[in-house]
């Protein structure tokens, strides 16, 4: 594993790289999403799936109780993505407004589903900055996406076209405000207006005009331009401002500034 990042209530992701090897999956707990990177081309199923090698953009799913062989005869790079039973079935429920037991997870081994692809490319770019709360819009987006499409439920789309009420407005940013220094979770923020966290980002962008990671990246990097007037290290501003790293700060501030943290401390 090179990197990975908690998405919080036991669900994560992370970036694993093999080469030469064989393994097996024996009926584990909890619900694996996997999307190869680059390579895979040496990546077969042993135990009797599809005749077919993985490539870079291909689905796997391997669900809960799930069992496969696989052999290795080349290096490639994937992402995963774990997800709890119990979880998945919560956001399944909150989603689409049905019941739980519902749910069906498809066993899915090198498909082409180019919307979850680009989802979970997304939470890959996250976990690389960092990004705890992009990993999770990307999280709940790809587990719509991945219920909507016929072949792995049909779902009908959910159409959100209001924003969140005023007062779930106002207490939202006074969350974002009260704890920019800390890791501010998609769902915590969902909670304040007692939505799913697929409805709430969907409205938070309505209301404000981005979404909630940009919103908190915004904030974020405006803390951090009126500290940079001090002289606290650049190391701490960073912590104090929510960034998992002053490297994270700096890709942000440069974004949202066009100049490093040093630089724009200079021209101070």
């Amino acid at each position: 594993m090179s990197q990975s990042i908690d998405l919080g209530f036991g669900r994560s992701a992370a970036i694993w790289s093999n080469a030469r090897d064989r393994m097996s999956y024996e009926r584990p707990d909890g619900h694996t999403f996997s999307l190869y990177l680059s390579g895979g081309a040496g990546t077969r199923r042993l135990d009797g799936g599809p005749d077919a090698r993985g490539r870079p953009g291909v689905l796997c799913i391997m669900p809960q109780g799930h069992s496969s062989e696989w052999e290795i005869t080349d290096f490639f790079e994937f992402v995963h993505l774990y997800v709890p039973d119990d979880q998945m079935r919560r956001m399944f429920a909150e989603t689409f407004d049905r019941d739980a037991r519902l749910m069906a997870l498809p066993e899915v081994t090198f498909d082409d589903a180019p919307a979850l692809a680009l989802r979970l490319r997304q939470m890959t770019e996250a976990i690389l900055a960092g990004g705890h709360l992009l990993a999770e819009e990307a999280m709940t987006q790809a587990i719509h996406d991945l219920f909507v499409d016929p072949r792995y439920g049909g779902m009908r789309a959910c159409t959100i076209s209001g924003g969140l009420a005023p007062h779930v407005r106002r207490r939202t940013l006074d969350y974002i405000e009260t704890h920019l220094g800390e890791t501010i979770r998609l769902q915590d923020l969902a909670d304040i207006g007692q939505l799913s966290a697929f409805h709430f980002q969907r409205m938070f962008r309505a209301s404000f005009g981005v979404s909630p990671h940009g919103w908190v990246a915004h904030r974020r990097v405006a803390r951090a331009k009126s500290m940079l007037s001090g002289m606290e290290p650049i190391a701490q501003i960073a912590s104090a401002c929510g960034f998992s790293s002053q490297s994270h700060m700096t890709r942000a501030f440069k974004l949202g500034t066009g100049l490093t943290p040093s630089a724009y401390r200079q021209r101070q």
